[in-house]
This record gives C-alpha cells, sequence and structure tokens, in this order.
C-alpha cells in the first residue's frame, strides 16, 4: 500500500516487516482528529487486520506536534445528542480495533498530545515521549463542558488507576513527559536528541507493552475504593464549580464512581453522557470561548515585533505586578519609582511569584536577575517596550510621557497603562502623538488574561499591531478598543458596580447577597468582592472619570473608605476584612433572598452598557465585546459571552 492513497495519513513498511503509521492532516499546521481522519484510520486497520504487519508504530508528521485532539470545528455540526452518540459509539468500536490488533504497536509522542490523541495513544502497546519541555499529555475536554470522549474515561483509569485519572480529567492539567511517565501514561522517555524512531523500532521488535496500573492503581478501580474517591473529588469539584452551571465534571464522577471497573460500561456510560453534554447550552458557550480565545491571539500576529527588554515606569501593585509577569516570560525589565522604598514591595511580590510559579532554585534566581530596580529610570533608552503605570493622574502621565519621547529609542513601543484617561489627553503633550498606545492590565496581572490595546483616531495601526504582538509574546490575550472614557472593560464594570451599590443603598440589600446573586448567574465573583479586589482607590479614579451627579453619594462612601486607608485586599480591609488572601463574609446575610431574580437584575445595566459600547464602536464587533467581558469582567464563560448570551435569551422568548 503506498503512502499516497490516504489525505491524512502515511503508510511505510521497512525491510523487518514494521509498519510506520504517520499522520499528517491534510492543510493544517497540527494534527487533530476528524471524521475524515477516523474514517481513513478505518480504512487502514481493516487492511492491518487482513495483512498483518510485524509491528506497529503511530508517529507525527507535524514537527513538534503529536496530535491536539478532536477537531472541535465539527461539533457545532452536530445536530443532535443521538447524532453525537451515533459517532462517538463508531470511533469506540475503531480504537477497540486498534486496540486488538494482532501485533506489537507502539507510538511516538513529540510535543501536545492531547484529548483525543492521548486517548487514541493509549490504544497502543507501548508509549514512547520525548522528554522535553514541548512534550505535554493531557485532557482540556472539561474546559469545553464535555469529557475525554474517545475512550479517555475508560481507558485512563485502567491504565494509571482511577485516583490519578480522575484528577488528571477534571482539572485540564497538562503534564510533561517526565510526569507522565511517573503516572504510568508514558513507558518510555528519549532524550532530546535521541532517535524517536529507533526506540520505538527496538519496542516493538522486542513486543513491549505496558505494564499498566499497579496494584494500587488497580486497587482505587474497585467499588469501596471508588465510593469513597468519588465522594471526595465530587465535594473538591463543587467546592469551584457549580453543577448547575459545569455539568461535566459531575457526569465524569458519577460514570466512574457506577462502573469504573468494567471497561465497556464505561465505554457506554460515555457515549452518553458525552452526547448529552456536547449538545448541551454549556457546551455550546464554551466552545464559543475556545473560539473567541484563538480569535484573540491571532490579533498582531502579522507584525513582526518581539521585545527583549521592558521598562516600567510605577512600581505600585500594577506596575509591579505588570514587570513581574513580563519577567516571568523571559524579558529583562528595569522598574522605576521615585525611590527604592517603593519599589523593594514590588520586588518581594515578584519574588513571591517567581517561587510559586518556577519552583527550581536556578530558575528563580534567573528570573530575579531579570527584574531591576532602576531609580533614575536608565533602563528607558535601551528599552523595546515603555509601560506607564504611575497614579491616575493626567498631568503626571503628561509630564512623564514628555520626559519619557525625548530619551527612548524611536523604534520602542510607548504604552500607558492608564484605566479610564482618554488617550488623546495623555498624547496630546508629543511630539508624535501617534506613536501612544494604552495597553490596559487588569488586577491581578497573573491571573487576568486580557489587555485592552487601546488606540484612538490618530494612533498609527502599526502600532497598534506591535502592541497586540507584545500581549501575545507576554502570553495575553490582545484587545483591540477604542479610546473612549472607561474602556470597554472598565466602562461596563462601573454601569455594573454601581447597580451593585444602589441596590445596597436603595434596598438594603446585603453585600454578601449581591455577591451571591453574581456568582448564582455564573460571575467567578461579585461586584462588592470585585471592587475590594481591584482597589477602592482605582475605582473611586474610575469613578471621577466616568460618573456624572449621579454617583455623588456612591463616591462619597468609596472616599471615607479610601481615607482610612481601606483600599481593598491590597491593604487588607475595604468593604470585607480579607485575611490569606480571602474575604471573611456573613454567609448568613444571603439567607432567603432569591438570588436568581436578584443576579438577572443585577446584570441588567452590564448587558445595557454591552450593547452601547457596540453601537459606539468601542471594539470592533459583538464577538471583540464577548471576548473582553470573557477575558476581561469573567462573564460566565459556560453563557458564551453576554451578546451571545442576550441573542440565545431572545430566541429562547420567541419560541
Amino acid at each position: 500500500m503506498s503512502q499516497t492513497d490516504y489525505r491524512n495519513w502515511r503508510l511505510e513498511h521497512d525491510l523487518d516487516g514494521v509498519c510506520w503509521l504517520t499522520l499528517d492532516r491534510e492543510g493544517e499546521t497540527t494534527n487533530s482528529l476528524s471524521q475524515d481522519v477516523f474514517g481513513e484510520l478505518e480504512q487502514i486497520v481493516a487492511g492491518f487486520e487482513q495483512a498483518p504487519p510485524r509491528g506497529l508504530v503511530l508517529q507525527s508528521g507535524k514537527q513538534g506536534s503529536f496530535v491536539v485532539g478532536a477537531d472541535v470545528r465539527e461539533f457545532d455540526q452536530v445536530a443532535n445528542a443521538a447524532e453525537a452518540e451515533a459517532f462517538i459509539g463508531e470511533a469506540h468500536k475503531l480504537l477497540n480495533r486498534v486496540e486488538a490488533l494482532p501485533f506489537p504497536t507502539a507510538v511516538c509522542i513529540e510535543g501536545y498530545c492531547l484529548g483525543g490523541g492521548l486517548e487514541l495513544a493509549l490504544c497502543f502497546d507501548y508509549r514512547i515521549a520525548r522528554n522535553t519541555d514541548e512534550t505535554r499529555l493531557g485532557y482540556p475536554e472539561i474546559k469545553l463542558g464535555i469529557y475525554p470522549g474517545f475512550g479517555g474515561s475508560a481507558r485512563t483509569p485502567r491504565q494509571i488507576g482511577g485516583f490519578r485519572a480522575l484528577p488528571l480529567m477534571l482539572t485540564a492539567r497538562m503534564v510533561r513527559a517526565r510526569q507522565a511517565r511517573a503516572m504510568g501514561l508514558v513507558d518510555q522517555l528519549v532524550g532530546p536528541h535521541a532517535s524517536l524512531r529507533w526506540a520505538a523500532r527496538r519496542a516493538v521488535l522486542a513486543g513491549r507493552k505496558s505494564r499498566g496500573a499497579g496494584w494500587t492503581g488497580r486497587l482505587s478501580n474497585t467499588g469501596p475504593a471508588r465510593k469513597l474517591f468519588a465522594g471526595q473529588v465530587r465535594k473538591q469539584t463543587a467546592a469551584k464549580a457549580n453543577p448547575r452551571h459545569y455539568p461535566a465534571p459531575f457526569e465524569l464522577i458519577e460514570a466512574w464512581e457506577q462502573c469504573g471497573d468494567n471497561l465497556q460500561q464505561m465505554l457506554d456510560q460515555e457515549a452518553q453522557r458525552v452526547a448529552r453534554l456536547i449538545t448541551g447550552s454549556t457546551s455550546q458557550g464554551l466552545r464559543r470561548v475556545f473560539g473567541l480565545m484563538e480569535m484573540l491571539k491571532r490579533n498582531g500576529k502579522d507584525s513582526g515585533f518581539r521585545a527583549r527588554r521592558v521598562h516600567v515606569v510605577g512600581a505600585g501593585v500594577m506596575g509591579g505586578d505588570i514587570a513581574a509577569w513580563c519577567v516571568l516570560q523571559g524579558l529583562e525589565v528595569t522598574l522605576q519609582d521615585r525611590e527604592q522604598q517603593y519599589i523593594d514591595p514590588a520586588l518581594k511580590r515578584a519574588r513571591e511569584l517567581f517561587a510559586k510559579r518556577l519552583k527550581s532554585g536556578d530558575r528563580i534566581a534567573g528570573a530575579q536577575s531579570r527584574l531591576i530596580a532602576d531609580v533614575d529610570g536608565a533602563g528607558a533608552a535601551r528599552a523595546d517596550v515603555i509601560i506607564e503605570a504611575i497614579f491616575e493622574n493626567l498631568e503626571a502621565k503628561q509630564n512623564l510621557f514628555r520626559d519619557l519621547e525625548s530619551r527612548v529609542r524611536p523604534e520602542a513601543i510607548l504604552a500607558t497603562n492608564t484605566s479610564a484617561i482618554p488617550l488623546a489627553e495623555i498624547a496630546s503633550v508629543l511630539k508624535q502623538p501617534q506613536r501612544l498606545v494604552g495597553l490596559h492590565f487588569f488586577n491581578p496581572v497573573a491571573s487576568m488574561p486580557l489587555v485592552e490595546v487601546v488606540h484612538d483616531e490618530i494612533t498609527e495601526p502599526a502600532e497598534i499591531e506591535r502592541g497586540a504582538a507584545f500581549c501575545n509574546q507576554i502570553g495575553r490575550f490582545p484587545l483591540p478598543v477604542a479610546s473612549s472614557p472607561g474602556f470597554l472593560v472598565n466602562r461596563v464594570l462601573a454601569r455594573y458596580m454601581l447597580n451593585a451599590f444602589r441596590l445596597h443603598r436603595e434596598r438594603g440589600l446585603a453585600r454578601e447577597a449581591l455577591d451571591a446573586a453574581a456568582v448564582s448567574f455564573g460571575m467567578p465573583m461579585g461586584p462588592v468582592e470585585l471592587m475590594d479586589t481591584v482597589g477602592l482607590d482605582v475605582g473611586l479614579g474610575v469613578m471621577g472619570t466616568l460618573g456624572g451627579d449621579e454617583t455623588a453619594e456612591d463616591a462619597k462612601v468609596l472616599q471615607s473608605y479610601v481615607d482610612q486607608g481601606k483600599l481593598g485586599k491590597k491593604s487588607g480591609e475595604g468593604f470585607y476584612v480579607w485575611k490569606k488572601g480571602k474575604p471573611e463574609k456573613d454567609t448568613a446575610a444571603a439567607a432567603g433572598v432569591d438570588l436568581d431574580s436578584l443576579g438577572e437584575e443585577l446584570m441588567q445595566p452590564y448587558f445595557e452598557e454591552c450593547s452601547a459600547c457596540l453601537a459606539d464602536g468601542i471594539v470592533a464587533d459583538r464577538d471583540a465585546l464577548d471576548a473582553g467581558m470573557i477575558f476581561g469582567t469573567g462573564f460566565a464563560p459556560f453563557r458564551g459571552g453576554p451578546m451571545f448570551y442576550l441573542e440565545q435569551q431572545q430566541e429562547q422568548g420567541n419560541e
């Protein structure tokens, strides 16, 4: 059989009778499992069953990547649960046939081996992985509102035991090759420069087979152990995800609890449950979020800009954390403030972040060496990106940029992290005002994935692209937004939080009840906790920029807290007292409140302002707005974005 008989697969036979099966999906930069890929694989397996080779090795034809999972684009083509269940059932039959092939099989894993790729690999006798940082294995399906549907929920517990398999599937965590070997997902590692091909050839000629789960792993799949562990995992999962909003984790736990020691029953449960989930509203919303994320990543891709050095002016919470994040992404950063005493707290927070993220002493030390205190601001002259993150005062920012423009390189990005001041007002003092862009990060910087790339009518398009490219370089999603008071995210949040203040002031609703209603709707935290997290001083500044006479009473309340030094989480007290990074709340304060009804009322101005921003052209389209709200405000991901949610509600109302 020649290697040109298939669009997505190549077949080669060597002199020893070993068959090399290469997946190289036509027209794609990475391999994913589509119906077309499965259709051709079925023909190939049928050929193996009729004329068995001496051994079989599966490998990828894509450089540095194995298989990234199922083709998510095809999920939206599924008409109903019955159709989905039929397809999953056929996939199960095919992979069962792969597993039953009557000759030694091995798979070479290099790069990403995710979702369906890992499920396919588990059907082979022996798995060999290249031991590099780029090799990652895992199951991201939970992020799409489903769980592994090509046999992963059945074969993974069998391979590594339920105690290891469930957390792997429930957290969507990607593990490196060495971790995968320790868990039992991978049987052999080869070094960065060793030959995967020769290792696989030796494995099939020797007839090597994976040892599978040890006795503790097998014990974990027995009835009593399953019941005990399922109860623990269910409780832990419920603390992080509402079953009403995110049913997939609980479906997986229940299926394993009921029949985790029976492969065929687990496959049957998988087909039924995943089919039901994939056609549900949660999965539809989360798949939209995935698409929006990929859309944001494409911003700035046409720019060749790459930074090596960053200079941050302002070592407060935002400036210091922006600097630390850039260092964490491999850049050299100089951090400037008026005196060393203002920089020292930022360096301390950075060390804590490095220790948490990098683990290794050498890597932590390397990161610390790249974060340089720079009271005099000498680093600005060498930097590729200069980010202003001082306090929200127009005159102070203008004076700073007037000085910076005369000292920085002409090709460097000049950026402000202002949270609300219009770009044109800051840029008005520059000789080249078209050069200034906004790079508006959100607090906490290490957790919030969005950066608003702010521009106005005179901003050079190339500067917008370069700003977006820089965001991508440091692992943040760039969203171009037009400069106007509050930009996009803060403009919407201001209306949302002012509504919470109004409900508290006029109707006496407890802060805890307002927060609980927002969380019940699907927000990651309520408006009061959010204000504390952002900082009451920042909120006061935004209110001063965006508010009118109707905000006067609320501004007085915020001002009284700020005057007392109660700035929120960063000072240890705001509306709530914060201990160990958590707000202390009176949970009884929300008792008896109709949280669903209150949540809809609380969110109404949020939706109205989203529609107004879209009408005002703050962002390009509804997709950009939904992306900004999801990644900038944490809008309930399972609802797919505010505009998407409103459209769904309207469609349901018309039925």
